[in-house]
């Protein structure tokens, strides 16, 4: 018998070669997905003088130009924050090369040292993703918005129907409700930042002193090169040794992930008290490799 041919073209020589741009390190659903969509990630390495985020310097420089970016402001794993000016210099970066922008606006609500500003405010025409998980305190209803210019409602129509149909009633009245609850919402904004500052004193006196202060998220983005060179084997010993699960940098960054580790202060305050008093002994006792 003929052997039977597949009329989808699956093969990674088949795949189209459009690139979409997005920092690195971050969010690791932007590499999956983009895979998924038989998009090519492009990931660009964001270090310390960038604060871990794109710039417009970084998008000029690319060649060939991707078909779109990715930006994530404040960003997971780091929580920092791209100044308003850089978010012009980007979308005008952007259109000049006839970019794709799409903003991932998640944590939108979470500021400790200055608002988030939309990447709307530069990029009229950019996409926008947001969601009731973070600010709104609704993780597990998988509930989200998704802007889309006038041009482009169709086709966001179309994949909608079909990936998902329509949220649960529930969730959606619920959002609504949400919506309206400014005081307990601005509670939880309140804890994190507490948390946010407690981190902020405490890893200096673990070792840690190589950090990206977050200006948003719930998140610390360390490094711990000075202790380890694999961040996985890392958080496993943490974990097993203190009980504590912190999150490896290979989760956000498979180049130069092995030596970063992710904090995150979004549990109660007593949660991270007892966390730091745990890992207090355990960074003290452990040898510097460098």
């Amino acid at each position: 018998m003929p052997r039977r041919r597949c009329c989808w073209p699956c093969s990674r020589a088949s795949r189209p070669a459009t690139g979409i741009a997005f920092a690195r390190p971050g969010y690791i659903a932007y590499r999956n997905t983009a895979i998924a969509a038989r998009l090519r990630p492009v990931e660009i390495g964001c270090g310390p003088d960038s604060r871990y985020q794109l710039t417009a310097a970084a998008i000029a420089a690319l060649d060939p130009a991707p078909a779109g970016v990715i930006l994530a402001s404040p960003a997971n794993p780091t929580g920092t924050i791209i100044e308003p000016e850089e978010l012009r210099a980007i979308a005008d970066v952007c259109r000049q090369r006839g970019i794709v922008l799409l903003s991932d606006e998640i944590y939108h609500g979470l500021h400790y040292t200055q608002p988030a500003h939309s990447i709307l405010q530069y990029a009229p025409d950019a996409m926008v993703v947001n969601s009731y998980s973070k600010y709104y305190s609704m993780v597990d209803w998988r509930l989200g918005w998704l802007l889309v210019p006038p041009s482009h409602v169709d086709t966001a129509r179309a994949y909608a129907g079909n990936l998902f149909l329509t949220p649960p009633s529930p969730s959606q009245q619920a959002a609504l409700v949400a919506m309206d609850c400014t005081e307990e919402l601005e509670g939880h904004r309140a804890t994190y930042a507490r948390n946010r500052q407690l981190l902020l004193e405490a890893l200096p006196d673990l070792g840690l002193e190589r950090i990206a202060p977050p200006d948003g998220a719930f998140y610390i983005w360390a490094d711990v090169a000075h202790l380890a060179d694999d961040s996985l084997g890392l958080c496993r010993r943490i974990l097993e040794d203190t009980g504590v699960a912190l999150a490896p940098g290979v989760d956000f960054d498979p180049v130069d992930g092995h030596r970063f580790i992710r904090f995150s202060f979004a549990p109660a305050t007593v949660h991270v008290e007892e966390a730091l008093r745990r890992l207090r002994p355990w960074f003290a006792a452990q040898p510097r490799i460098r």
